[in-house]
C-alpha cells in the first residue's frame, strides 16, 4: 500500500526544518560558535572539558545537553503522542517554543549563554514534537540520520532494490529546508546579529496560531477528522 502524507505535514516538516537551519546558523555565528539543534558535537566538547578538568566549560556543556533534553521532555507533556496527527496539540508546542526563542534573543545578543539554554529546550522542544506518520520519521533539528537514510536508500537502488520512496521525500524535503535555514540564517546575521533568531520565533509563533485555526477548521467539518 502506497504511503502518503497530507499536505499540511510536508509543509510543516519543510518549514521546521527550515527554522532550525536558521537556529543552528546563529549559533555556529554567534558569541559561542556551538551548535543548538543537535547535541554531537556538544557531547563531544563536554567529553574534552571533563579530560581537561575545566570545571566551567563542562558545566556549560552539560546544561546545553540537559536544556535540549529538557525540550523534548516538555514535547511529551504536552503533545503526548508518538504518531504525528492532526488535533494533536502542537499549535501550543509551537507557541511554546515561540516563547522560548523570544526569550533567548536578548540573552544571546549580550552575550550571555542563558539565551543558548532557553534556544536549546526550543529545538529538543521542536525535535521530538514532530515524531513519525505512517512509519515515515521526522527529524527536523539534525541531519546525521536522515543522510544516513538517503545513504541506504540509494545502496539499495544500486543492487535494484525496492526503495521507500516516502522515506526519501521525508529526507529531501528536511535536508533542504535545513539547508536552505542555515543559508538564509547566515545571510541575516550579518545584517541583524542574533536578532536573527527573531525571525524563527515569529514563524513558530505564526505556525503555531494557524495550526490551531487549521485544526479547529477541519475538526469542526462533520465526519472530517484526517490528518
Amino acid at each position: 500500500m502506497l504511503r502518503q502524507l497530507p499536505r499540511w505535514a510536508w509543509f510543516g516538516g519543510g518549514l521546521l526544518a527550515l527554522i532550525a537551519g536558521t537556529i543552528n546558523a546563529v549559533g555556529f555565528m554567534g558569541f559561542r560558535h556551538q551548535a543548538i539543534t543537535h547535541l554531537t558535537g556538544t557531547t563531544t566538547l563536554l567529553g574534552t572539558a571533563l579530560a581537561e578538568a575545566n570545571a566551567a566549560e563542562a558545566i556549560h556543556w552539560l546544561l546545553a545537553i540537559l536544556s535540549f533534553v529538557g525540550g523534548a521532555v516538555l514535547s511529551g507533556f504536552i503533545v503526548q503522542q508518538h504518531t504525528l496527527k492532526l488535533g494533536r496539540r502542537y499549535g501550543i508546542a509551537l507557541m511554546v517554543e515561540s516563547l522560548l526563542l523570544f526569550a533567548a534573543v536578548p540573552l544571546i545578543h549580550h552575550g550571555n549563554d542563558g539565551g543558548l539554554y532557553l534556544a536549546s529546550i526550543a529545538c529538543g522542544l521542536q525535535n521530538a514534537m514532530v515524531s513519525t506518520y505512517s512509519g515515515a520519521t521526522f527529524r527536523t533539528t539534525h541531519l546525521s540520520g536522515i543522510f544516513t537514510d538517503l545513504g541506504i536508500y540509494i545502496g539499495q537502488r544500486l543492487r535494484g532494490l525496492e526503495v521507500d520512496a516516502l522515506r526519501i521525500q521525508v529526507c529531501l524535503v528536511v535536508a533542504g529546508g535545513f539547508l536552505a535555514g542555515a543559508t538564509v540564517g547566515s545571510l541575516l546575521f550579518n545584517v541583524l546579529q542574533e536578532r536573527t533568531l527573531l525571525i524563527p520565533a515569529l514563524l513558530t509563533g505564526v505556525s503555531g496560531l494557524v495550526y490551531a485555526i487549521y485544526r479547529h477548521r477541519r475538526m469542526s467539518i462533520p465526519g472530517d477528522h484526517r490528518g
